[in-house]
């Protein structure tokens, strides 16, 4: 069973940003788009495991702020080297206010 656990308010990403979010022993990234609209993947890079809530978002990109690493954070494919492995992504809804990850 996938439980949604609320990550956020929705008002505590700005637009084009991301924000960290642990829970149950693991590290979320969670990205409000341009369009407003809001996705999760996997917190960490997956090439040297740094939290890419320090990263920098352009557009639906992250990029890793150690080895400048790109992910598209809408799909999780990896965009740039040295990144050659995909980010898991998660379903995000956004229910009253609040910004639900569905993680199980």
């Amino acid at each position: 069973m996938s439980d949604w656990v609320e990550a956020c308010a929705a008002g505590d990403i700005d637009e084009e940003d991301v924000m960290r979010f642990d829970h149950g022993g693991r590290t979320f990234a969670v990205y409000r788009s341009p369009d407003d609209e809001y996705f999760a993947t996997d917190g960490l890079c997956t090439h040297e495991k740094v939290h890419l809530a320090d990263g920098l978002v352009m557009d639906d990109i992250i990029e890793c702020p150690k080895h400048n690493g790109r992910f598209n954070y809408k799909t999780g494919d990896a965009r740039g080297a040295p990144v050659c492995v995909n980010l898991k992504t998660y379903p995000v809804k956004v229910d009253a206010g609040k910004v639900l990850i569905q993680i199980g």
